[in-house]
């Protein structure tokens, strides 16, 4: 096994204890929420996450996403390396884009991957392949991105791109051509301003589980555990389960399977609000709520799921080979 930085190896691990041991009695699993560490879409970082994108083969016009990352390093030029995992299947394809300093670039899904709908993870690497740190620290790299996503139904959202800062602890691990991340990612997301699909809403909720083996499939989600929250703070429980990507329509039947159902909880006129997390593990998990709807009266559109507590170290193995940018 070949080490890099080799003091990074322990550094998740290290800096999970700290935050831990001083917020031990937090009422949600996982540790409370640490703007060092957790993903942001507001920020830049050496990986990015994608929370949705879709295309239609048939009629791209209808449903599509227009997908865009920058280097933000004015001095340095980024192979970026992009995973687009199958939200169904878990199953991976991968390109490289390379940007010179400060360059942007914007691709559409389908061009890059016609007719499936999932997420993408995007690993700013060297010519080489190999996982560059994040900004800051020696061959560091700054890269950042948005997306634009429509739905054939009518839903759309833009969406920053969420930014993590990962931590690379070796390289062609037992011979393997492969580079090991350590992460730090959410465990428990919520979404707020909920509003009551009695008022005409549709409502998407999207979770997606960012660890695994890129070489081979993404991991699932599992178990899903969740509250709901009506105007007047009582709390409702639900259940679900997920592969690799949660991406289901909330109704009044049976998704969630609440009781009362979901619009007896938000009924028309009021809001709420749910939070969740994986009760299969320590997983970490981003994801995004798209809203639509056909009344005039309605606001739609999207937004990335809010972060309340953090997961400790999760792992993302991505493959090492030549990008062919020249940096």
């Amino acid at each position: 096994m070949r080490t890099l930085h080799k003091l990074t190896h322990t550094i998740l691990t290290l800096a999970a204890l700290v935050v831990m041991s001083a917020f031990a009695l937090a009422a949600d699993p996982g540790t409370p929420y640490d703007a060092t560490w957790l993903p942001s879409d507001q920020m830049a970082g050496n990986v990015l996450v994608y929370n949705i994108y879709t295309s239609s083969a048939a009629n791209p016009t209808a449903e599509n996403t227009r997908i865009s990352v920058t280097n933000a390093d004015d001095q340095n030029g980024v192979s970026v390396h992009f995973f687009f995992i199958d939200g169904s299947t878990c199953s991976v394809a991968d390109s490289f884009v390379c940007l010179t300093p400060n360059q942007t670039m914007t691709f559409y899904a389908a061009d890059a991957d016609p007719g499936v709908t999932g997420y993408i993870i995007a690993v700013a690497t060297d010519a080489n392949g190999v996982p560059r740190p994040a900004f800051g620290l020696p061959g560091g790299a700054r890269i950042m991105g948005d997306e634009q996503v429509k739905f054939a139904n009518g839903l759309s959202a833009n969406l920053g791109a969420e930014a993590l800062w990962g931590v690379l602890s070796a390289v062609n691990a037992n011979g393997d051509l492969a580079a090991e991340l350590g992460l730090f990612l959410p465990r428990v997301l919520a979404i707020s301003n909920q509003p009551s699909l009695a008022d005409g809403y549709d409502i998407r909720l999207i979770v997606n589980r960012i660890s695994g083996d890129m070489r081979v499939a993404a991991d699932s989600i599992g178990s899903i555990f969740a509250l709901t929250f009506d105007e007047l703070e009582n709390p409702y429980s639900w259940t679900s389960s997920a592969g690799c990507q949660l991406n289901r329509s909330l109704n009044n039947t049976n998704f969630p399977r609440t009781t009362p159902r979901l619009n007896g909880i938000i009924p028309a006129g009021s809001v709420g609000w749910t939070k969740l997390w994986s009760t299969s593990g320590d997983r970490g998990i981003l994801g995004a709520v798209l809203f639509g709807s056909t009344s005039p009266n309605n606001f739609t559109g999207g937004r990335n799921l809010h972060k309340l507590t953090y997961a400790g170290p999760q792992t993302l193995i991505v493959p090492v080979f030549p990008s062919n940018c020249g940096f």
